[in-house]
């Protein structure tokens, strides 16, 4: 299967490498090497390339796979480099997974080689982009995940780095350590050399597999709303060419923006961020909202039901709804996020410990949610440089004596990047600040307050969504949800795989009373006002992933294996057991065990895989009551504090939401609430809903593109920002068009940092708003379209009937 072309290759590598088209217009500047350099880093391309399948052959390879896909050899017709390419059709639409994949019968072994990619042409004929994720598996079953869209057109060259390069100094950080790893701060890096050719975007998994045997690769389509088609042709290993050791240089110009490339709605000076910004105040005309809403943003054209004065939900018909506190019908439509907590990028310095102060047990924000954390004046005469790849990413930076220099804050918890700790910068606040002036410390931020309300309020939105800036709090134009986090020092227990954090021991008495100084918190913020809808509490935690019992049940699993005595959790497994077997040999029988006492099975230390349906089923249940003290205690704080207001859940992940735990959710919230990456709502997965009969709200969901010199477009990605609007508008109607959801909130209003937001590193462009606060034109109009509509296409019935 795996077979050797050199000619072909070296035609191909050749026609790149020689080409001034290949390079960007600085790097071109920057490389103006002599032809016999160029061809001879065409020689060293093309040296020891090896094609896996070329598609010349008569009938598909074995090796090749389909899933709720189809394939057919075609005549390339010069769409690929060969005569002929692999066409797949994709049947996607409406199905959680379409797929090919390549699994050869003897794996691959790449070991010899030390700076590699795996690249593909492909091309689409399609009616609209096509985004996939790659995987590739080792034969020790670890995996990557990386994506790419295909926007429609001819054949580009798509690659994916499988090794490094080679910098010939293990001490270097922009080798390997930088390169397939996260010590550059950035979710995905810019391209390590120049071409036309796309660089797949890292998405997770484990980024140096076993090379002496890859046994899979892969494309996936995910909960897409379309059937989608490629054609695919001459995949190939090929040497990595010699990396531009400035790759991570400069790339972020005085603004924060991409300094090597140009889109629509890029600023270059000054002059011209004024300019855009007395344009849009002009058009926004103080926020002038759309044609039939009442005062809550609800259906004031729709019916009218009975009015408590706050949000309710309500069944009408077969749709549930929510009901605004004027008795309208209210679909929450809104962008989360709309606060500067998560505009700060890592700048590479960082101060004397001892002249920061650290963090305390009472806190009860994470400090990714809080304000800029200014460094103090004694920190300054400390400051001092800790990552040079990150100093050296930024074309400028303030002195502190500039003015712009109150935009620096710190950051003592980072998730995930080049440091544990350190200085930040908010380009994106430093961008207001020149937009608006500054007549006392941060005065723009009301000068932010007041456009960003009547953005909404002119394009259309219903409400904000989660995460928004409590001075919005107090607007009373816009509804909101408030947000809470129980955080302290109460114990913890583990799913096995806590992305952002353990989960607490929710039978610890001191998480009820972290519940309780949450939520009392959050009602003094709110103030009992009409126009918070609800309360969302926490976000994305680890209950487990499903799929498989292993990663399912994984909080029941590694508890059981823990002494009861110091775990509160594990007791209860232990009490609601012993109250369900009562005598431990009736256990060891259904389990497959051997304890001598229920003190033994306090203790741990056992087997506790599930490995047969008795302890599944015990397992789920033991999760089911474990999820159900969660809600219980949570569902009582917010009564207690603010009893009319609603429960809008803990805002699932998509990829942790086991049976059990949505089941004891679903008994304490008014809501269900989840943050779902995909490209539109597939109504088989959610069929669930239908037996709980209770409304659920999209949390989180977005769409970005790298067309506007993102190195990562976020989780979901579209060709360009029309292609992006388009996405939008498709998920949004998925969400209008089924009975149970009654909003969705886009994630984010800001683009992140392209350097990566200081927390964990992500860059993507997933803003309705740009880092100079620039709107992108195509998500505007695409939000004015939609949600003039949404009332009349959720509940046409009901204009129907009244007709």
């Amino acid at each position: 299967m795996l077979k050797t072309n050199l000619y072909k290759w070296s035609v191909i590598a050749a026609s790149c490498f020689l080409s001034t088209a290949c390079f960007d217009n600085e790097t071109n500047s920057a490389a103006q090497s002599t032809m016999a350099e160029k061809t001879a880093q065409a020689d060293e391309a093309q040296a020891g390339t090896e094609i896996m399948y070329d598609f010349e052959g008569n009938s598909i390879p074995a090796s090749i796979k389909f899933g709720n896909a189809e394939g057919e050899l075609i005549q390339s017709n010069g769409v690929t480099q060969g005569n002929k390419a692999l066409k797949v059709k994709f049947n996607s639409a409406n199905k959680p997974y379409s797929s090919i994949s390549f699994e050869p019968e003897t794996p691959w072994d790449w070991s010899q080689y030390d700076s590699f990619n795996i690249a593909f042409d492909i091309a689409n004929e399609g009616e609209v982009s096509v985004f996939m994720k790659l995987g590739v598996t080792d034969i020790d079953g670890s995996n990557y995940t990386r994506s790419v869209v295909v926007p429609v057109g001819k054949s580009k060259t798509y690659y994916s780095k499988m090794a490094g390069h080679d910098v010939g100094s293990p001490d270097s950080d922009l080798g390997d350590s930088v390169e397939l790893n996260l010590s550059s701060g950035l979710r995905s890096n810019p391209p390590t050399w120049s071409s036309e050719d796309v660089q797949f975007v890292w998405m997770w998994g484990n980024k140096n597999l076993n090379l002496k045997g890859i046994k899979k690769i892969n494309f996936t389509l995910e909960h897409n709303l379309r059937n989608k088609e490629i054609i695919i042709d001459n995949i190939r290993i090929r040497p990595n060419p010699k990396l531009n050791p400035d790759y991570l240089v400069g790339i972020v110009d005085k603004f924060g923006q991409s300094s090597k490339q140009e889109f629509e709605e890029k600023v270059h000076s000054e002059a011209e961020l004024i300019e855009v910004k007395n344009k849009e105040l002009a058009r926004l005309n103080d926020g002038e909202m759309l044609d039939g809403r009442s005062r809550f943003s609800g259906w004031e054209d729709g019916p009218k039901f009975e009015a408590t004065g706050y949000f309710r939900t309500q069944k009408i018909g077969d749709k549930w709804s929510l009901i605004d506190p004027e008795g309208y019908i209210f679909f929450t439509s809104g962008i989360a996020n709309v606060r500067m907590s998560n505009t700060t990028t890592v700048t590479g310095y960082d101060f004397a410990k001892d002249t920061i102060k650290q963090r305390s047990a009472d806190d009860v924000t994470p400090e990714d949610s809080e304000g800029l954390n200014t460094p103090p004046a004694e920190a300054i005469p400390t400051r001092h440089v800790v990552s040079e790849t990150r100093k050296n990413m930024f074309q400028w930076l303030p002195d502190y004596t500039d003015p712009l220099a109150g935009n620096y804050g710190y950051r003592r918890e980072v998730h995930s990047g080049p440091i544990e700790h350190g200085e930040v910068f908010s380009f994106y606040m430093a961008n207001l600040e020149r937009k608006y002036g500054e007549t006392t410390p941060y005065s723009y931020v009301n000068n932010w307050g007041k456009v960003t309300l009547d953005r909404m309020r002119s394009w259309g939105f219903t409400s904000f969504g989660n995460w928004v800036d409590p001075i919005f709090y107090d607007n009373k134009k816009m509804p909101y949800f408030a947000n809470g986090w129980i955080i302290g020092d109460f114990k913890t227990v583990s799913s096995g795989n806590d992305f952002w954090s353990p989960l607490p021991d929710v039978f610890d008495p001191k998480f009820a009373e972290r519940a309780d100084v949450t939520l009392k918190v959050v009602a003094d913020e709110v103030k009992g006002s009409p126009w918070c809808v609800g309360v969302f509490v926490d976000n994305e935690k680890s209950w487990g992933r499903p799929g498989r019992p292993e990663s399912e049940l994984g909080i029941v699993i590694h508890t059981l294996n823990r002494d009861g005595a110091d775990v509160p959790t594990k007791n209860m497994f232990t009490q609601t057991l012993k109250k369900q077997y009562g005598d431990i040999k009736k256990l060891n029988q259904a389990w497959d065990l051997s304890l001598s006492s229920w003190d033994a099975f306090q203790k741990g230390g056992f087997d506790t895989a599930p490995s047969n349906k008795n302890r599944i089923a015990d397992y789920e249940n033991l999760l089911y009551l474990y999820a159900k003290q969660y809600f219980k205690v949570v569902d009582g704080a917010l009564a207690k504090y603010l009893p009319n207001h609603l429960y809008m859940g803990v805002r699932f992940a998509g990829w942790g939401m086991p049976a059990p735990v949505v089941k004891a959710a679903s008994e304490y919230v008014d809501v269900l609430s989840i943050n779902l990456y995909k490209e539109g709502l597939i109504p088989s997965t959610w069929k669930f809903l239908e037996k709980l009969d209770m409304p659920a709200v999209i949390g989180e969901y977005h769409f970005g593109t790298t067309s506007s010199g993102f190195f990562h477009p976020g989780l979901i990605a579209a060709a360009d920002q029309k292609d992006r609007a388009r996405m939008y508008k498709e998920y949004m109607h998925s969400i209008i068009d089924n009975d149970y959801f009654i909003g969705a909130h886009w994630f984010q209003y800001i683009d992140s940092p392209i350097t990566g937001r200081a927390y964990d590193g992500e860059n993507y462009n997933i803003g309705f708003v740009s880092v100079t606060d620039v709107p992108y034109n195509a998500m505007v109009d695409a939000a004015r379209e939609v949600n003039g509509t949404l009332y009349e296409r959720r509940f046409k019935a009901l204009l129907d009937k009244k007709e």
